[in-house]
């Protein structure tokens, strides 16, 4: 019943869909009718402005982190879930937000949030990493590309290296997960019809 429950409390987290609500709660804009359609931070970005995206991005990578810390909390502390486990329950819940009919966005602030959780340099590697492929290549899709391949890198190396290959598994389909709801902006990138941002 326990590891149950703090599953469900895992997705419920992940199903928080802020793009929606700091759309509808200050700008009176629902996004999914904008741009991509996509309640992520990238859409709120190009729909609502930096002010909203960064917020967005701030409360999506915090559900990540929130699900992964749940087991510290007195009442889960005798859980036997894997706390990477509920990280991926949240992922899956951004993806799939039961408060938004499952159309969610595309776990890459979420899965980060994940990683600040579990492993914080590899959080802010990715992190510094984010931000110069991003200046690069005003990509956001093909930016979070990279970092998924550098974290999943990572992870390869670390598995080696300490013997433990939870992270590297996790991440692998992470990886997966992220390559796959990109499968549209990989086209339009292969393209030249990628929209690039402006912003930074």
């Amino acid at each position: 019943m326990l590891n149950a429950l703090i599953i469900l409390c895992a997705y419920l987290i992940g199903s928080i869909p802020s793009g929606l609500w700091v759309g509808k709660a200050f700008y009176k804009t629902d996004i999914r009718e904008h741009g991509s359609g996509n309640l992520g931070a990238t859409n709120t970005f190009r729909t609502l402005g930096k002010k909203a995206g960064i917020a967005v991005t701030i409360i999506d990578v915090l559900k990540g982190t929130a699900a992964v810390l749940l087991p510290l909390l007195p009442y889960f502390q005798e859980t036997s879930i894997h706390p990477l486990v509920l990280g991926v329950v949240a992922v899956i819940g951004h993806m799939f937000p039961i408060f938004a009919s499952f159309r969610g966005g595309k776990a890459v602030a979420t899965s980060a949030g994940l990683l600040l959780g579990y492993t914080w340099p590899l959080f802010i590697v990715l992190f510094f990493t984010f931000l110069l492929a991003l200046k690069l290549t005003k990509m956001v899709s093909l930016t979070s590309i990279i970092a998924a391949t550098v974290a999943l890198i990572y992870s390869i190396v670390y598995g080696f290296v300490s013997g433990e290959w939870e992270l590297s598994i996790l991440i692998a389909c992470l990886f997966t997960f992220i390559v796959y709801r990109h499968r549209e902006n990989i086209k339009r990138i292969k393209n030249g019809t990628e929209p690039k941002v402006k912003w930074i």
